[in-house]
């Protein structure tokens, strides 16, 4: 796709005059990525010419959203010291919301968007994203994952839309959009579509494992999202940690700058993922199209020592160095940053606003998936007389979060400005409702039990089923099986409200229960699933994946599926009941 700015032609003879007055270490440096703290020094900005931080897991950049904002002109203010004055990018991994930013909104994971089909959902959550990244002193966010899932154990479904490729590829046009408007400007985030690509289609569901689907397969099922998101403008992309059929993706010349930049057309900046110079290759990811490397934990000056030799010795043609270069410069003019470099202080009060938590809460309501309504037991009456909640989940935000909540791997406490499941039952009861947080308590003459249950948070391998470090399952723990046990055995009718990031075998589970709901992980707004348990809101959800009967679905390389009819599962994709529609509708 071609670049569309009205003003491209000059635009483009300000980004070659640029370049031809830049030294190899000027280049080198603004193919440099490093955190705000760790790796480098402040002084480093200048003296190595970085061309852009990231700010994930580790020290905050401050205590407030002002302190983020000022060590963020700091630090732009020494890169605009520098000999051309080329300004900084700010990159988080800002995936549902400005998860990092504990006082944001956060939304529903994109398992819990995808489960909503509204397109136009998506969109305004990543405006609103946009709006509480850069409040925080951000102008570029590592979102959105349009992986396509097949394997539950994968530690990353709940980060993908959905397995369908269709309903991946409306979604991923729908987030580029909210994140960079109509086209990257002043007033945007730069998108990124990640991870490029069969991150979700690894066998057995591997994180930065092997994809063994053919590149025929590779076209047809993973290719569509990013072809959207080139043709929706997406700023950039990012490389992923798996390999295909053994050849690792980050220096795979072949679908990195033959299919994606050649075919696809797409002018934007290519990213490495984490320290990938060292992992996959060195120089030969350069050669295969990676224009911004994560020069972290330990590759900052080998990496730029390497690139360096790597160019002199002729092993990287200073043509490629120019094209990464001119890439992440064109960019950096799209978004305004040579002009106005530093963040906007009148965003701030805009963080965390009832207006942008109500566009959160009602994608919580639209996410939720009904799979089982026996004899209608839902809605329930807010003017039952004894409502038992159980669960550690039911009175947690952090645990109904999921993992980058907060923390790269979740939290398993609450956090500012959220509100719990439980909050939102007791907003709404007007009978008693008791927690019993770990079903101890005696309370057979309750009206109902909402159990509450699911997985705690977790991010990349360390929520892989099966792997070196996962220490998952693809059931549920025996400890929250056992609050369901108590409730049936005492009598009580028990509505179960499931939180997880992806479908596992709870076959034994929805048969106990009266009614069993797929909440995903709702973020911050868990005040929505109550508005939908009582019958304020219809149902809407349609389930994103299809949902396993059992454990030995998962005895080949993929579960069952939107592609694989091999495997029967247990509610099809696009499954979901309502008030209105007791029958599955898609």
């Amino acid at each position: 796709m071609e670049i569309k700015d009205k003003d491209d032609t000059h635009l483009e003879i300000q980004i070659e005059s640029l370049i031809s007055r830049m030294t190899l270490d000027e280049k080198i440096g603004q193919m440099t990525q490093v955190r705000h703290f760790d790796d480098t020094s402040e002084e480093d900005i200048a003296t190595k010419f970085i061309g852009s931080i990231i700010h994930t897991q580790g020290p905050l950049p401050g205590a407030n959203a002002r302190e983020w904002q000022e060590k963020f002109t700091r630090l732009q203010k020494i890169a605009l010291s520098t000999r051309l004055g080329i300004p900084l990018l700010f990159g988080v991994d800002a995936v549902h919301g400005q998860n990092t930013y504990e006082g944001a909104t956060i939304f529903p994971h994109n398992i819990g968007l995808g489960a909503t089909r509204s397109a136009e959902l998506v969109k305004k959550a990543a405006e609103i994203t946009a709006i509480e990244t850069r409040a925080t002193g951000f102008n570029w966010v590592f979102s959105p994952c349009i992986a396509i899932p097949y394997n539950e154990k994968w530690g990353r479904v709940y980060e993908a839309f959905s397995e369908s490729t269709e309903l991946t590829e409306k979604m991923a046009r729908a987030s580029v959009k909210g994140h960079q408007g109509a086209d990257l400007n002043a007033d945007s985030v730069m998108a990124t579509a990640k991870h490029f690509i069969g991150d979700g289609s690894t066998d057995s569901g591997v994180e930065g494992g092997d994809c063994t689907l053919t590149p025929e397969e590779v076209r047809e099922r993973l290719l569509p999202p990013y072809r959207a998101a080139v043709e929706e403008g997406v700023g950039s992309v990012m490389a992923s940690f798996n390999s295909m059929s053994g050849h690792f993706m980050h220096a795979h010349k072949y679908w990195i700058t033959d299919v994606l930049k050649g075919e696809l057309g797409f002018k934007g900046v290519m990213v490495s993922d984490w320290k990938a110079y060292s992992r996959f290759g060195e120089n030969e990811i350069i050669n295969a199209g990676i224009d911004v490397v994560m020069a972290v934990e330990g590759d900052f000056q080998m990496y730029i020592d390497g690139l360096k030799a790597g160019v002199e010795n002729g092993e990287v043609p200073m043509e490629r160095i120019d094209d990464a270069v001119r890439r992440i410069l064109r960019q950096k003019f799209r978004l305004g940053v040579f002009d106005n470099p530093f963040p906007d202080a009148g965003l701030i009060p805009k963080i965390g606003i009832k207006e942008h938590r109500d566009v959160a809460r009602q994608a919580v309501r639209e996410s939720l998936v009904l799979l089982k309504n026996k004899e209608d037991i839902l809605p329930l009456s807010k003017k039952l007389k004894k409502i038992v909640v159980v669960g550690e989940h039911a009175d947690n935000t952090g645990l109904q979060s999921g993992g980058w909540s907060i923390n790269w791997q979740g939290s398993t406490e609450s956090y500012a400005g959220s509100t719990s499941i439980l909050q939102g039952i007791e907003k709404l009861a007007k009978g008693k409702v008791i927690y019993d947080r770990d079903a101890s308590g005696d309370h057979a003459d309750a009206d109902v039990a909402i159990v509450v249950i699911g997985e705690t948070p977790y991010a990349e391998l360390f929520g892989d089923i099966g792997g070196v470090i996962g220490a998952y399952e693809i059931t549920l723990t025996e400890e929250h099986q056992q609050y369901i046990n108590s409730y049936v055995d005492k009598g009580v009718k028990v509505v179960t409200v499931f939180i997880s990031g992806r479908p596992l075998v709870t076959t034994r589970q929805i048969e106990q229960s009266d009614a069993f709901i797929a909440a995903w992980l709702p973020g911050s707004e868990g005040g929505g699933i109550a508005e939908v348990l009582f019958g304020d809101f219809d149902f809407k959800g349609k389930l994103p994946h299809s949902w396993p009967a059992s454990v030995e679905d998962y005895n080949g390389k993929y579960g069952p599926n939107f592609w694989d009819d091999s495997v029967e599962p247990l509610f099809p994709f696009g499954y979901g009941l309502s008030y209105k529609n007791k029958s599955k509708g898609k």
